[in-house]
């Protein structure tokens, strides 16, 4: 194991100059496996997420961060008011060769994850990868490819709300029956403003405003639609089969590439249909997943959910618009609070990550569900961009 991380700095040295110094191994670190519980992690990418990330494990028993790294100065300096002690870089591959570290946390532009991800495995290290995990099929492929020939360590995808307790509460409700059978999902996540960051200086729009261009980023499904696409495939236990959808650029005219106003319906084994909408022109609702069975209904928001029992038809004969024929009013179930005690996502997320390092097991949001929703991902992607049907590729079943 040791061996495996020594050549990979060894081939970092090369690569970065003579100024990286290969680190001294500590024989107590939870690297070599000795009981030392606290776990060390580097973060690669320190915009909002990536401090907003910080903050949190600040507060996290049994982790330091010891290392912080991003390519734009102000905001490298920005994350070292958070965590003053962290070594600072400018190069990930630096990073990876800090003394004694564990594990990243990869929340740099979706672009970049791939390559960060495949030189953390390099390094023999832990990785918690922001979602969604890797932009494009290809990518997601090849890093499968190489993460089960030589890595030993944890693999966590950042779909915060797979390791909620409410959440996995809700999946257990849903496969026990509890609303019957399911037939569709009605999932938004909307919102009314234009989704930018403010930038200091315009060299830095594409770096800042990355979420927006595609050389970068796949938008609101890969940022938003993915969390809820992740939900759906974690309570059916399956993949979708096919999906169709539209996107396009109709309300923000402001020279962005990824689409503000997205529309997919991806089909599931037995019939169900799964609706995703995102748009950046209303708010109304915000964040909602709507699971829709013959016996109920639940509906889900970012921290709390509801049950609602399916009413009852009652028919009548009467008038409509001067015809006579059966009418039917509906009685509505009365939704009920679903209370569950959990804490906030994001937090369990990154308690799960250092639990799972500590007790070597593997995390409830991991690298196989994270692959299945970057297959989607990519799914509607091409979808809403060729105007067609995309199925699943069977190169995606591993």
């Amino acid at each position: 194991m040791v061996n495996k991380r020594r050549e990979f700095l060894k081939q970092s040295v090369t690569a970065l100059g003579s100024t990286a110094i290969l680190p001294q191994f500590n024989s107590f670190s939870i690297l070599n496996g000795a009981p030392n519980a606290t776990v060390r992690i580097g973060v690669i990418g320190t915009g909002d997420r990536g401090q907003g990330l910080m903050k949190i494990l600040n507060r996290i028993k049994d982790i330091d961060v010891v290392a912080i790294c991003d390519t734009l100065s102000f905001r490298l300096e920005a994350a070292s008011e958070i965590t003053p002690k962290a070594k600072k870089y400018v190069d990930y591959r630096a990073l990876l060769g800090h003394k004694n570290l564990d594990a990243v946390i990869i929340s740099s532009p979706l672009n970049t994850h791939a390559d960060i991800a495949s030189d953390a495995i390099d390094a023999d290290l832990h990785i918690y990868c922001e979602k969604t995990m890797v932009k494009g099929d290809l990518p997601t492929l090849q890093l499968h490819k190489k993460l089960k020939s030589k890595h030993t360590k944890i693999f966590q995808t950042g779909h915060q709300y797979h390791s909620s307790r409410l959440y996995a509460h809700i999946v257990e409700m849903i496969q026990g029956g509890e609303i019957g059978k399911v037939s569709a999902v009605e999932a938004q996540w909307n919102r009314n403003g234009n989704w930018r960051r403010p930038v200091p200086n315009p060299k830095f729009e594409r770096q800042i405003n990355w979420r927006m261009y595609r050389e970068y980023s796949y938008g609101l499904t890969a940022e938003l639609s993915s969390h809820q696409i992740d939900f759906c495939n974690w309570f059916m236990d399956a993949h979708p089969l096919k999906v169709v959808g539209f996107g396009d650029v109709s309300y923000w005219k402001d020279g962005r590439e990824t689409y503000d106003n997205t529309h997919l319906i991806y089909s599931y084994p037995n019939g169900v249909k799964a609706s995703f909408t995102c748009l950046t022109s209303n708010a109304k609702d915000d964040y909602q997943i709507k699971v829709l069975g013959d016996q109920g209904t639940i509906i889900i928001d970012y921290q709390n959910a509801w049950k609602y029992p399916e009413g009852k038809y009652d028919k009548k004969m009467g008038d409509v618009d001067g015809v006579s024929g059966a009418t039917a009013s509906w009685t509505e179930g009365k939704g009920t609070p679903i209370d569950y005690d959990h804490m906030e996502p994001t937090r369990q997320a990154l308690e799960d990550f250092r639990t799972a390092i500590i007790k070597n097991r593997t995390p409830l949001s991991n690298f196989m569900s994270g692959a299945k929703v970057a297959f989607a991902v990519e799914m509607g992607i091409q979808a809403m961009d060729h105007n067609r049907v995309v199925t699943w590729d069977s190169k995606y079943n591993f």
